[in-house]
């Protein structure tokens, strides 16, 4: 059995919703990951707030941010065991941060620490 990360992807990190509507979106979220553990196949996950990060460039010049006036923002990620990439894209497919419009899931496969793949 594999890992996968399934990061969500916001479009527009300009949009700011009510505290009212990011608690639903929280609890529609744990009731998600909820049901993936009930399967034995959640392994970890996290949020990635705004309020304190940074940017390193190429040239090691260090920002704040990233900010909601860029494109596409990256607002967690959670790790899945899954046997297929296919297995654990259905698992995204009922992430509900796919209720916004523009919002993705992208699905990828966890390096091993043991040189494989």
């Amino acid at each position: 059995m594999n890992e996968y990360a399934l990061i969500m992807r916001h479009e527009d990190g300009q949009k700011v919703a009510s505290p009212e509507q990011i608690q639903v979106w929280m609890k529609q979220t744990m009731d998600w990951i909820g049901g993936i553990a009930a399967q034995n196949k959640f392994v970890s996950g996290t949020g990635l707030p705004f309020d304190d990060a940074r940017v390193v460039k190429h040239n090691r010049v260090i920002t704040n941010g990233p900010f909601g006036d860029i494109k596409e923002t990256i607002g967690g990620f959670i790790i899945v065991k899954a046997e297929s990439a296919d297995e654990a894209a259905e698992f995204a497919k009922d992430c509900p941060v796919l209720q916004g419009e523009g919002n993705t899931v992208e699905v990828r496969k966890v390096a091993k620490n043991d040189g494989t793949h």
